[in-house]
């Protein structure tokens, strides 16, 4: 019997699992990697053998079918055969922490491994951002440059070990090395580890190279060094705990936070500061309830910590402003800090860690990549078809047979080599999955999107034909694939900006939308932005724009940007945008009128949007724009200005009291609209919906009316989900 299964079957120790299995059974045979599949020849027993094979499976292995055919051949020993090259549908595997076992390895001073920060196994470590090709087999993987040594070619080659048949197994002996470097270049003699973590603790700051990119790590305490060095305004840190104990005392976290944070993934969560540390942790993440905290996932950071007199660390991406992660040893000294650790080993994928944030009991990526990538979701068609995504938070998709794979997260595409880390992200998911031809390439319809670039550039490529995707119909499509909603859904897309098909900016818009189509129920009143982009990044703008449409005095502008700003008003691009009020309340109430990261007015306000009561009443009124329900802000913000802030608890109040009013308000009228077309559920897309209090009152409307809220689990809210739209909605229309 020939059994043919898929699944995530690469780089995982299915094989030398099924050869155990096997040899436990008595059976003959041999035991197939092809590269698209793993193919299994047994003499007897097929059923039996499939039971016992799925009870064994490793951590990180997964069966989706099995198929099985009768064929006419001798059988002898069972065995593990060379591997082969197929067609790719196999699973690729994904990077995943050290797992209990190295990790006792690790710590062990009778192993081999003691303090070796490259120890793995068939169950964890590197994978996706160590692949070249596939078959998974170290020949194919950046492993190929550290030939074994004979106690590592011994397990290797053991059935009964259980690094027989890991990929990327090494040792001291024949393994990576870390080298400590001064700034200039020059190695630092000693201990590369104790010395980075001696000087880490005296308040230097460095560069630690991992699996997939670097990091640059410092204590809490030198945090506004970092800022100073690093120019990251207020845009706040994560930060790496010891352990979990520690992270505990200094966030709190529920079990669901918790099993994210052990996860074998290890994301960066999203959790609360414990009152108790929020002065410590203020310069960390400035005027935020939250703390995106992360604990160990290679041997390296174990053996940071072996060294470090600190509880936790920060950990940030180690880029340019605007600019991919580095993975070049070279290119690392550009950063100008105080020292690098670094390897010798490659990295052929560079993977960002991933964030993710508990909402309303559902689990929000705002950043998926690192463990999570490449995991494929199940698409609406079945056309090979590449979306390159929005302008922030870029990721590439990519169909195949069913099937949508996301590149790792890719970052803001304004700079060029971002643009050309997005072309080659999907350029290398299209060769681990054997794409060779497209028939469409969906994209956004804003014509300033430089993700335009790479998708003509792709369609030459590809003899694909272009497909132009509004933004927030993408935003649904990817709610829709994310949830598996099956025709239409009343969505609400809530965000800072998207290009209009009326040439007019949205961002607070409530759409009913199909895979193929959509149509706009509703939308905020317009607001001018003075400057066009430039209100964007200063919140002041958009305040003094309300205050002269109000006929109110314009506070935030001195005399001479009065009469500018009077001058523009009536021919600025208007923006029916959610994160737009949002920031106008931020800056009104005192809590941020200066932006230093996207979306930080915003960001900053739900800290008291948490804190708050509605104390106030505050009236939305509805008018309309043409047949599009038209929610009245104006006169919401003139009773805002109306209140008066004397404390922080009346800033808290003041803010829920606007905010709550308006998206309930919305929320109702979507149910509304749900009921009309006899649908049964409301969704919500967008960044704003990563704010758990406007989540939690938008699904207590919805399910108040007695319909089903519809919110992410597997693809971001934000504009990481774009791509996933672009590429729902191009297949369908190309079918």
């Amino acid at each position: 019997m020939k059994i043919t299964v898929y699944g995530i079957v690469q780089g995982v120790g299915f094989r030398p699992t099924v050869y155990r299995v096997a040899k436990a059974m008595g059976l003959r045979g041999f035991v197939l990697n092809n590269g698209s599949n793993v193919e299994i020849h047994i003499d007897r027993d097929a059923q039996a053998f499939l039971e016992d094979l799925r009870k064994a499976l490793p951590a990180l292995a997964r069966i989706d079918r099995a198929e099985m055919e009768e064929i006419d051949e001798k059988l002898g020993e069972f065995a593990i055969a060379h591997s082969h090259d197929g067609r790719r549908v196999s699973l690729i595997p994904t990077d995943t922490a050290i797992c209990g076992n190295c990790a006792e390895d690790f710590s062990s001073k009778t192993n081999r491994r003691h303090l070796f920060p490259f120890t793995n196994c068939t169950e964890c470590g590197a994978r996706f951002t160590v692949i070249a090709d596939l078959p998974f087999d170290r020949a194919r993987t950046s492993m190929t440059d550290f030939p074994m040594c004979p106690n590592c070619t011994e397990e290797y080659s053991s059935p009964e070990d259980r690094r027989f048949h890991a990929q990327t197994t090494s040792c001291p002996r024949c393994g990576p090395r870390y080298s400590l470097y001064e700034k200039d270049g020059r190695a630092v003699d000693g201990d590369p580890f104790s010395e980075f973590a001696r000087r880490i603790d005296a308040g230097e700051v460095g560069l630690l190279k991992g699996w997939g990119g670097m990091h640059i790590i410092c204590t809490f305490e030198s945090a506004s060094r970092l800022r100073r060095v690093y120019r990251r305004g207020d845009k706040p840190y994560a930060v790496m705990m010891r352990d979990l104990e520690t992270a505990k005392r200094y966030a709190t976290m529920s079990a669901q936070e918790e099993e994210l944070l052990t996860s074998s993934q290890r994301p960066i969560v999203l959790l609360h500061k414990r009152a108790d540390a929020m002065d410590r942790l203020e310069k960390v993440s400035p005027g935020l309830g939250n703390l995106g905290v992360m604990l160990p996932y290679s041997g390296a950071h174990l053996l940071m910590f072996h060294h470090l007199k600190a509880e936790g660390v920060i950990m940030t991406s180690a880029n340019p402003p605007g600019e991919p992660m580095v993975t070049e040893n070279a290119k690392a000294f550009d950063l100008k800090l105080d020292m690098y650790l670094m390897h010798n080993r490659r990295i052929i994928h560079r993977c960002d860690d991933s964030v993710v944030k508990v909402n309303s009991g559902r689990t929000n990526f705002t950043r998926k990549s690192r463990g999570f990538v490449p995991v494929p979701i199940e698409a609406n068609h079945k056309h090979p078809v590449i979306g390159v995504g929005a302008q922030w938070d870029v990721t590439g998709s990519i169909s195949r047979d069913g099937e949508i794979f996301l590149t790792q997260y890719i970052g803001e595409s304004q700079q060029y080599p971002t643009l050309q880390y997005l072309d080659d992200g999907i350029h290398h998911m299209c060769g681990l999955l054997g794409t060779k031809w497209v028939e469409a390439i969906g994209l956004d319809k804003h014509p300033r999107y430089s993700t335009r670039i790479v998708a003509r550039r792709l369609a030459k490529e590809f003899g694909a034909e272009l497909v132009e995707t509004q933004h927030y119909h993408a935003h649904a499509a990817a709610l829709k694939i994310d949830r598996k909603v099956q025709g239409p859904l009343v969505c609400l897309t809530w965000d800072g900006t998207g290009y209009g098909d009326d040439g007019t900016s949205w961002g607070g818009e409530t759409l009913i939308a199909d895979f193929h189509e959509y149509k706009r129920l509703g939308t905020l009143e317009g607001i001018p932005l003075l400057g066009g982009d430039r209100a964007v990044v200063d919140p002041k703008r958009v305040v003094t724009a309300i205050q002269m449409m109000l006929d109110r005095e314009a506070t935030f502008a001195d005399a001479g940007e009065q009469d500018l700003y009077s001058k523009m008003l009536d021919k600025s691009i208007r923006a029916s945008s959610m994160g737009r009020v949002l920031d106008a309340v931020s800056c009104i109430l005192g809590v941020c009128c200066k932006r230093t990261y996207e979306g930080e007015p915003a960001i900053k306000l739900e800290r008291w949007l948490e804190l708050g009561m509605p104390e106030y009443r505050l009236d939305l009124e509805f008018g309309k724009k043409g047949d599009i329900d038209l929610a009245r802000t104006l006169p919401m913000f003139d009773q805002l200005m109306d209140i008066d802030v004397r404390s922080d608890s009346h800033r808290a109040d003041a803010a829920v009291s606007f905010v709550r009013t308006l998206v309930m308000g919305i929320a109702e009228r979507a149910c509304d609209h749900a009921d009309g077309q006899g649908l049964r559920q409301v969704g919500l897309s967008g960044g704003v919906s990563y704010s758990g209090p406007i989540t939690a009152w938008v699904k207590e409307t919805v399910e108040g009316r007695g319909l089903g809220f519809v919110g992410h689990e597997r693809i971001s809210n934000g504009d990481g989900g774009i791509s996933t739209g672009q590429n729902a909605i191009a297949g369908s229309l190309i079918g």
